[in-house]
């Protein structure tokens, strides 16, 4: 019988799976999860003091992301039906983001924002799913090239975020899975 890539990748005797990955709109108030992420790279505040309706304040926000994952056994048994146990829940503690552009353009800092590593931390339990959020565009990115020059232009850029999970199941074999979305970045406006 042949195995496929999954199967004879790493030695846990689980996989990851996004389920599903989105972006959430950065802004004064909680955004609304999306497929497609568009990211506006200055926000007008009108509030607190001393930002008003007639002198608003431009400000940046960073955007969240959410995802949600799995991690179903890579043998589900031949004859009889496998059930995962704790040895098999996983433990995600770190995340790794990085751009791309479809035009080939992907020097970081010049054509993309710089990619990044950061922490988040949750367990996948055994048969289960787990939901988690993270930074997936640093407020630091908006103040950078190539995004810093969109806040007074009109042009927009197009990236795919390529968003990569690492974890480990309870006995210390490592996991990974990476995923994709969409990003428009530009000065969208305020609303």
């Amino acid at each position: 019988m042949s195995c496929g890539d999954v199967v004879r990748q790493g030695s846990s005797p689980v996989y990851l799976v996004i389920d599903q990955l989105q972006g959430i709109r950065g802004a004064v108030s909680a955004g609304t999860p999306s497929s497609t992420l568009i990211s506006d790279v200055i926000t007008n505040v009108t509030s607190p003091d001393p930002c008003t309706t007639a002198s608003p304040c431009p400000t940046i926000f960073g955007d969240n992301g959410q995802v949600t994952l799995r991690a179903p056994l890579k043998d589900p048994g031949a004859t009889a039906p496998l059930s995962p146990t704790t040895n098999n829940e996983v433990t995600i503690s770190r995340y790794h983001v990085d751009y791309i552009r479809a035009d080939g353009r992907n020097t970081p800092g010049v054509d993309v924002p710089y990619g990044f590593d950061s922490a988040v931390t949750g367990t996948i339990p055994a048969g289960g799913s787990l939901t988690l959020g993270f930074e997936l565009v640093r407020s630091a990115a908006k103040s950078e090239t190539p995004l810093v020059q969109l806040k007074t232009s009109s042009n927009v850029i197009n990236v795919i975020a390529r968003v990569t999970f690492y974890g480990a199941d309870r006995v210390g074999n490592n996991v990974t899975v990476t995923g994709q979305i969409g990003i428009e970045f530009g000065n969208f406006g305020d609303f």
